[in-house]
């Protein structure tokens, strides 16, 4: 199950990104396309154990999944390629050219208000206190790979 060092990859980075911030990561966004091989199910899983501990302890992981998509190199018609994947135009035959689909991008922290786990912000990281309002703001220097 690669999920999981998937898992433990992003949060590291993550609690890298938003260290100077001083408050817990209510939600996390991922991009994930159909062709990356991974399986949302077991990422899901596997970030609630890979949070533990962290200040991302009790976020919720969003997945938005990104449909593969290939040009023609012959005809440049546009399509979806399906999973298992078709490489080849359906109209002429060529190969196709992948647009999409192997994605897998942070593409947004949400911060809470406060503090992780109400304390100061020098106290290392906790989990996310309940009922704290969240503000929508991203940590835009959190690296994508």
């Amino acid at each position: 199950m690669h999920e999981l060092s998937i898992a433990v990859a992003v949060v590291e980075q993550v609690e890298e990104a938003v260290r100077e911030q001083g408050r817990a990561v209510a939600s996390l966004t991922l991009r994930i396309g159909e062709l990356a091989g991974v399986v949302p199910e077991a990422l899901d899983f596997s970030f609630g154990l890979a949070t533990e501990g962290t200040a991302l302890a009790g976020a919720r992981l969003l997945i938005e999944t990104v449909d593969a998509r290939g040009r023609c190199d012959g005809c440049g018609r546009e399509a979806p390629t399906g999973m298992p994947p078709v490489l080849w135009c359906a109209d002429c035959g060529a190969t196709l050219t992948l647009l999409s689909g192997r994605e897998l991008e942070i593409v947004r922290v949400t911060l809470s208000d406060g503090p992780p786990d109400g304390k100061s912000a020098g106290d290392g990281p906790r989990a996310a206190p309940s009922g704290l309002p969240v503000r929508d703001e991203e940590a835009s220097h959190v690296p994508h790979r």
